[in-house]
């Protein structure tokens, strides 16, 4: 004796399903730009020998220095 199963449709998943993301891709583009600038500037302190909590304090500042200039150019 077969039983016969209902098929059911695939629920779709991710934005396509009508889900909002949950951060919009541009401001994940820009804080990730905002991340890797302040990766560049902290590591490049770095280097020079200042000490590493200064260093820190330099690639904070450049990432959050540079979000508001990320927002205007990404669009």
């Amino acid at each position: 004796m077969t039983a016969t199963q209902n098929p059911q449709p695939p629920t779709p998943s991710g934005p396509a399903s009508g889900q909002e993301a949950f951060v919009p891709l541009r401001t994940a583009v820009v804080l990730l730009t905002a991340v890797v600038i302040g990766l560049v500037i902290g590591g490049l302190t770095a280097l020079t020998g200042i000490p590493v909590a200064v260093a820190v304090i330099a690639g904070m500042t450049s990432a959050g220095g540079s979000i508001p200039v990320l927002c205007t150019l990404i669009w």
